[in-house]
């Protein structure tokens, strides 16, 4: 609860009025004085109530590209039963407060407000709560209430179409990367049955050895297998533009063209970040989810060390693409040294004022100003 200025105003005038007429016995200033303490008595309790709303919103859609319409529907119902709410509410979008109009609105009913969010800028936007300011009518006291939870909308990176995707290490059986079946080919580990596996996979021996069944895990070796690493280290993207790192945005665009056309291809892609953060759901929200949440991070440490070693030591597949800024042209070279795990690396370098210098043998290296250039330049490259 908060007293306005107006109230403070009225609450010392009252302590003055009633100290001075009960010390120089001057009823009528006590009288006043008493009325003006009463009134604040009569805003604390008015404003105190507290009105029984419920809260409903929906996203249209709650998953958008970057400069695509989204839009909240919110219904406030009014659950009470005895007084018509009649209150100021403002709904949080993003950085910005949505007035929502709640006037006289009867016990049993509900009102539905609907307003664009936000979407020129890759990023989660949370809607939510709505804040409900309750006022005296003498303006003296006012109490502000969320009502609600938060909606998150995902902004996703542009996607632009990508024609060409690598073909891999190795070459489908009959010719076509996408005549194989998944999952048929070579033998990869053992895990535990679950309902709906083939018997014919279960592993006997191994089933009778551990006390429960297994079954064998194939993979597809003639599918090439593609990994995306987003560098998003904040040395790597030195320019900024109100606060905007253009080069990043650009590099997050690409990495989304690069996974919408894999998949798009049923080919396995996996999507790993430089300088992941604590919290980062490493695949569990999908890939466009982590690349609408990233952000740019400045580590004490050395993220990219860490990461190629781990790019070296499990080789998660034949085709690595590692996207960076003109920062992170210096270590280029530790990238190509992954051509031993990786046979086919591409590099695609955003936001250099020149082209990037020749790095390790075998780099296909890409320069671009932004995701659509990268997408042209990417149907361009005639070896993997």
């Amino acid at each position: 609860m908060g007293i306005t200025a107006r109230g403070v105003g009225l609450l010392v005038a009252a302590v003055v009025l009633l100290g001075v007429g009960f010390r120089y016995a001057y009823p009528e200033l006590t009288v006043l004085g008493a009325a003006a303490g009463v009134a604040v008595g009569y805003a604390a309790v008015t404003a105190a109530w507290r009105p029984r709303l419920a809260v409903d919103r929906v996203a249209d859609p709650d998953r958008v590209a970057r400069g695509e319409p989204a839009a909240m529907t919110l219904t406030v119902r009014n659950t009470g039963r005895l007084r018509a709410a009649n209150l100021v509410a403002e709904d949080r979008c993003g950085g910005r407060l949505v007035p929502v109009p709640l006037l006289r609105l009867r016990p049993g009913r509900d009102t539905e407000v609907r307003y664009d969010v936000p979407t020129r800028r890759r990023g989660v936007v949370p809607v939510g709560p709505l804040r409900v300011t309750r006022r005296d009518p003498l303006g003296l006291v006012a109490l502000a209430r969320s009502y609600g939870g938060t909606v998150p909308v995902w902004v996703h990176p542009r996607i632009h179409p990508l024609t060409a995707v690598p073909t891999g290490a190795g070459r489908s059986l009959d010719g076509r990367t996408d005549s194989v079946p998944h999952g048929s080919i070579t033998f990869d580990s053992l895990r535990e049955y679950v309902v709906g596996d083939e018997l014919r996979r279960v592993h006997w021996r191994t089933s009778a050895r551990v006390g429960e069944l297994m079954v064998r895990e194939n993979v597809d070796t003639s599918l090439p297998r593609i990994v995306v690493v987003l560098d998003n280290r904040a040395a790597a993207h030195p320019e900024r533009v109100d606060g905007v790192a253009e080069s990043f945005e650009s590099g997050c665009e690409a990495a989304a063209s690069v996974v919408a056309a894999a998949v798009r291809e049923d080919l396995p892609v996996s999507l790993l970040l430089v300088a992941p953060a604590d919290d980062d759901p490493a695949g569990g929200g999908g890939p466009l989810d982590r690349l609408a949440a990233v952000e740019l991070a400045d580590r004490a440490d050395d993220p990219l060390r860490t990461a190629l070693s781990r790019l070296r030591q499990e080789r998660l597949g034949d085709t690595l693409v590692f996207l960076t800024g003109p920062g992170g042209r210096g270590d280029l070279g530790h990238v190509g040294a992954l051509r031993a795990a990786y046979p086919s690396i591409v590099v695609g370098v955003f936001g250099a004022a020149g082209p990037t210098p020749a790095g390790a043998a075998g780099l296909v290296v890409v320069d671009a100003a932004d995701g659509a250039e990268f997408a042209a330049e990417w149907d361009g490259i005639r070896r993997w």
